[in-house]
Parts: C-alpha cells; structure tokens; sequence
C-alpha cells in the first residue's frame, strides 16, 4: 500500500514523537508492505507557517527534505494533474493544502494517513 502522510503526521515525524502519539498508525507505516510518502505540499505548508512565526521547528527548513529521506520517505512533487484534479468527493475541509494533498491521493491512488477529522472520513484516507 502506498500511503501520503499528511503535513501533522509529517511533522509528528520530524520531531520523532510518532510512536508515542499515535502508536497504531507508527504500526502500520512501519510495515513493509507500505511505502510512505511525503508531499512538497506539506513542506510548502510548514515553511509558510513557520516564516509567519505559527510553527516552530527543530531544524532548518533547508534541512526538512534531507532529514525525511533519511527517514526513508520520498518527497512527492507537485503536477499539473494533481491542480487541475476535480475531488470526489470533496473534503468537508476548504483547506487548499488538505484539498491539494487529497488530490495527490486522487490521482496517484495513494491513501492519506491522517489524524485530521476534517479528513480521516474522506474516501481516500486511511482507514484504521
């Protein structure tokens, strides 16, 4: 299965704390079987709150992509087709960053692991 991890799961990564805050998602990313992704949109989504002082971070933004491949986790860019994509259905969320990952998922045919309530019942994220 091939998962896209939404920007909080990303950073829950980032600052090693996602065992301990979600021990049964940490579980099934750590199977084998799944191959986890992050998308350019959250890393575009943290830098932006990070500059308007809304996040704080441990690192430098430089260092984020370095530091989620070592992770193992292959950062997704942004096309044309994930843009332009009409979502159905569409998220009960008017989030641009939520809908443009959901796209992602859409057009690739990845589910979003998320822990957001805005999404976790859309179609397309993970069920637990």
């Amino acid at each position: 299965m091939k998962v896209l991890l939404d920007t909080h799961i990303m950073l829950s990564m980032l600052r090693q704390e996602l065992p301990q805050r979600y021990p049964a998602l940490a579980r099934r990313l750590s199977d084998p079987a799944t191959v986890s992704l992050v998308s350019v949109v959250s890393v575009w989504e943290v830098a932006i709150k990070s500059r308007l002082g809304k996040l704080e971070l441990d690192l430098p933004l430089e260092e984020i992509a370095g530091y989620l491949e070592t992770l193992g986790l292959a950062i997704m860019p942004i096309e044309m087709p994930h843009v332009i994509a009409l979502l159905d259905p569409l998220p009960a969320t008017k989030d641009p960053f939520d809908r443009l990952l959901l796209a992602k998922c859409q057009v690739e045919n990845l589910v979003l692991a998320t822990v957001d309530r805005a999404l976790s019942a859309h179609t397309l994220a993970l069920k637990a």
